[in-house]
């Protein structure tokens, strides 16, 4: 007898449930040298731009520049550029829609799992109109440690009452799919920011697909065995 292969799927949300990835870049781009006077460039800050934002404000220009107000500050002021810019743009990415729907039918827990902060969560559930699927919902604001450390996973998995063996991670990035390796939990890596030959042999990667109507999708709701 087939019987689904995991309980939960785990999503991480910027350039695994929207293609928005390009948008931060230009916001974080303008708030670190128009604001902050940097000189850094648009790769630069792609590379960097992984994990909170204080995070990110710390990469650049150091742990002592800002205080944890200021950091908060300039990650709302961040956003706020991002979510004006993006909002026209702002849709899933293609098939995740009939996918969400399809896993609800099936019982199959969800739950959000990313580095962006509650106020960007809210942003693109509550806009697209799918906060419904989710039981858990994990934000930077949520965790001690960022991707690629194993809280943000786990915590979801937590949240959702689920063995993490039995969850099944979304991720584009490399960071979050050692985060996923780190907390036992295979993924499936959509390839909107970065390359398959971007991502180091993880043994957890059951995947890469372009987007959700990728047939190794429907098999993960179609009761074939893992």
């Amino acid at each position: 007898m087939n019987t689904l292969p995991y309980k939960a799927f785990l999503f991480d949300m910027n350039g695994t449930m929207i293609d928005d990835m390009d948008f931060h870049t230009e916001a974080w781009h303008k708030i670190l040298n128009n604001d902050l006077q940097g000189s850094f460039s648009r790769e630069e800050v792609k590379e960097q731009m992984y994990g909170k934002n204080s995070e990110v404000l710390a990469r650049f220009f150091g742990e002592d520049r800002f205080t944890q107000e200021e950091a908060d500050e300039l990650s709302v002021q961040k956003e706020k550029i991002y979510q004006k810019e993006y909002i026209s743009h702002l849709r899933l990415i293609k098939g995740l829609d009939v996918f969400l729907k399809k896993a609800a039918e099936q019982n199959i827990k969800m739950a959000i799992a990313t580095a962006a902060i509650t106020f960007n969560i809210d942003f693109v559930v509550d806009n697209l109109d799918i906060r419904s699927y989710f039981d858990a919902l994990v934000s930077a604001d949520d965790v001690t440690k960022s991707k690629p450390h194993p809280e943000t996973f786990l915590k979801a998995a937590e949240g959702l009452g689920v063995d993490p063996k039995d969850c099944l991670v979304f991720e584009d990035a490399p960071k979050g799919v050692e985060a996923a390796l780190n907390a036992g939990m295979d993924c499936l890596v959509i390839t909107t920011m970065h390359s398959k030959d971007e991502f180091p042999a993880y043994d957890n990667i059951i995947g890469f697909v372009e987007d959700y109507t990728d047939p190794q999708v429907g098999k993960l709701i179609s009761g074939e065995e893992k």
